[in-house]
């Protein structure tokens, strides 16, 4: 049987997307139940939250070892419910995970990680990374990419003020606009002039915005490989203990 997944739910938009790709994914890898009796049976996903201000109150005030004890809290209420293993679809919070780990019951799968080992795949040495400024301007997928000798670049100030109130003031809360796509495109289209051979969607939310569709170069969405990385998991298909967890 496949393995329960457990979701630590930050964002509500981007928690509601990757739960989304889970299950796309799975009808995909292990066929859709639709289609015929013999089809694999598709994991459990169990999901829990904390608030959201909770987070956003400890990462304004720096408290790291708070925001690990929110992702521990729904780690071990996940892990009460049955779940296997668990994920948190939120670029920013990817720092408290190592944080969450002494405390979880159950183990981590890391979108950073992830995301990393498909950038190495594809022998990519210089790659761009668009998020809130938190995440750009921070060391959430710059320390695994630098160790595998990968340049990350980001926006310069002004389009990453830009980039960040879009995320903040509309993606938070589902809402897109033609102007702000362009905009968002016009980032990405200058990163690619300065040597970008893709471009990290370093937010949740992104995907609702940006996607190969739109996006002038290889992209690289970060929630996406996270909801894959869950079914590989989940499937057997990647080891649990490879997972970054306990």
């Amino acid at each position: 049987m496949a393995k329960h997944i457990g979701i630590v739910a930050v964002s509500p938009e981007g928690t509601a997307l990757c739960y989304r790709e889970i299950y796309r994914l799975a009808a995909k890898l292990m066929g859709n139940p639709m289609h015929g009796k013999d089809v694999a049976r598709h994991p459990v996903v169990t999901l829990h939250n904390e608030p959201l201000d909770d987070y956003v109150q400890a990462v304004l005030r720096d408290d790291w070892h708070r925001v690990g004890e929110l992702l521990a809290k729904s780690a071990c209420i996940l892990a009460s419910a049955g779940a296997e293993f668990c994920i948190v679809p939120d670029n920013l919070m990817q720092h408290g995970v190592h944080l969450a780990e002494s405390l979880s019951p159950i183990p981590w799968l890391t979108m950073t990680e992830l995301v990393a080992e498909r950038i190495g795949a594809d022998q990519r040495t210089s790659i761009g990374l668009i998020g809130t400024k938190m995440v750009m301007y921070g060391s959430t997928y710059q320390t695994h990419l630098g160790l595998r000798g990968i340049k990350v670049l980001i926006p310069d100030q002004a389009e990453a003020d830009v980039v960040d109130s879009i995320i903040f003031s509309e993606l938070l809360y589902g809402v897109v606009t033609r102007e702000s796509e362009r905009r968002m495109i016009a980032v990405i289209e200058h990163m690619a002039t300065r040597g970008c051979e893709g471009i990290i969607l370093g937010c949740s939310e992104a995907p609702l915005m940006i996607n190969q569709g739109n996006c002038p170069i290889p992209l690289y969405d970060a929630t996406g490989l996270l909801a894959e990385g869950a079914i590989r998991c989940s499937i057997g298909e990647r080891p649990l203990r490879a997972c970054g967890g306990a």
